[in-house]
C-alpha cells in the first residue's frame, strides 16, 4: 500500500491517437510521468517526447490532463479502471505503427536460399525427410494409385438405380438406392450417391453447391464403394401401420 492508502500499483486502460486498439496495463503509482511515458514508449509506439496524456473515468468521462512531468502518477485521481489517452504529437498518422505493409521484409533469392546449409529446407534434403524423400514419396503414390483402382473395381461394380445396404463400423445398417456412382469434386477417390429410405443422410444430393442426384433433404448421403453392399434389400417395415 502506499502512503495515502491507496494500492501501490493500478490497473487502467490505455489508448492513443495513433492505434486502434486498448492495452491493459498495471502500473506502479510512485512512477513520474516522465517515467511513465517511457513506458507508454513500448505500448502505444509514441517518442515520450512526443507524449500529451488525458485521463478519463472508467465510463470515458474527461477528467483532465497529466501535464506535469515531475509529478507522480498517484498524484493524480488515477483508479482501476480508468483510461489513459495518448495523443502523439510527433506528426506520425493513424494507424501508421499497425499498417505491417509498410514494414520493409527481408527476402532472399531462391538460388541464394537454396545454396544455405542452415535452412529447414537443407534439414529435409540432407535427412531426406517429406518431399526430399524420393523413395517414401514413390511409394505413397503408388499407395494411393492401388487405393484408387481398387476402388473404382468396387465402384464399377456397382449399378444406378441398385437397391443396397450401407455398412459402416460404428453405425446401424442403413437401406437405400443408388442414385450416383463416380468421381465427385468434394474429396478424392470414387463415391457412391445414396438416397436412403428413411432420412439419415446430410443432404439432398447436392454438395458444395454442386447437384449430383435429386432426393429430399437428409434422406442423401456419399459413402466409400466398400461400405455399400448392393442385393435385393426391400424398404424395411417398422411396423408403423399397426399401430394407431
Amino acid at each position: 500500500m502506499s502512503l495515502s492508502g491507496s494500492p501501490a500499483v493500478v490497473t487502467v486502460s490505455i489508448s492513443s491517437s495513433l492505434n486502434s486498439f486498448r492495452a491493459l496495463k498495471r502500473y506502479s503509482r510512485g512512477l513520474t510521468l516522465a517515467e511513465f511515458k517511457c513506458k507508454l514508449e513500448l505500448v502505444v509506439g509514441s517518442p515520450a517526447s512526443c507524449m500529451d496524456l488525458e485521463l478519463y473515468t472508467p465510463d470515458d468521462k474527461f477528467v483532465m490532463k497529466l501535464d506535469s512531468d515531475e509529478a507522480l502518477l498517484g498524484s493524480y485521481p488515477v483508479d482501476d479502471g480508468c483510461r489513459i489517452h495518448v495523443i502523439d504529437q510527433s506528426g506520425a498518422r493513424l494507424g501508421e505503427y499497425e499498417d505491417v505493409s509498410q514494414v520493409e521484409k527481408f527476402q532472399i533469392p531462391d538460388s541464394d536460399y537454396e545454396k544455405r546449409t542452415d535452412t529447414a529446407r537443407s534439414f529435409l534434403k540432407r535427412n531426406k525427410l517429406g518431399q526430399y524423400n524420393q523413395e517414401e514419396m514413390s511409394k505413397k503414390a503408388a499407395e494411393q494409385e492401388q487405393r484408387l483402382a481398387e476402388e473404382k473395381a468396387l465402384a464399377e461394380a456397382i449399378s444406378v438405380g441398385a437397391r443396397c445396404e450401407v455398412r459402416s463400423a460404428g453405425q446401424p445398417s442403413k437401406r437405400g438406392t443408388v442414385m450416383y456412382v463416380g468421381l465427385a469434386d468434394f474429396k478424392p477417390g470414387y463415391w457412391i450417391g445414396i438416397k436412403y429410405d428413411e432420412p439419415l443422410g446430410k443432404h439432398d444430393g447436392s454438395v458444395g453447391g454442386k447437384r449430383y442426384f435429386e432426393c429430399q433433404a437428409k434422406y442423401g448421403a456419399f459413402v466409400k464403394p466398400q461400405h455399400v453392399t448392393v442385393g435385393d434389400f426391400p424398404e424395411e417395415d417398422f411396423g408403423l401401420e399397426d399401430e394407431m
